[in-house]
């Protein structure tokens, strides 16, 4: 199984997004998830880091100006 959890990391920590993400596809401006339960989530935002050995996706807001 290839799949990983994705995590939106807010105020110091990571808060479970959708679990068994197999599609990540990032845009400048925004993040689209699909799992593999057709379950679908976009973030205004980007991937902040990938851990693959653990099968995590770290996603992060833009910083409000």
């Amino acid at each position: 199984m290839c799949e990983a959890n994705a995590y939106l990391y807010e105020d110091g920590q990571e808060k479970l997004l959708l679990e068994s993400v197999d599609v990540v596809v990032p845009t400048m401006t925004e993040v689209f998830l699909k799992n593999i339960f057709d379950q679908q989530k976009t973030i205004a935002g980007r991937i902040k880091e990938l851990k693959l050995v653990d099968h995590r996706i770290i996603l992060e807001r833009f910083s409000q100006k």
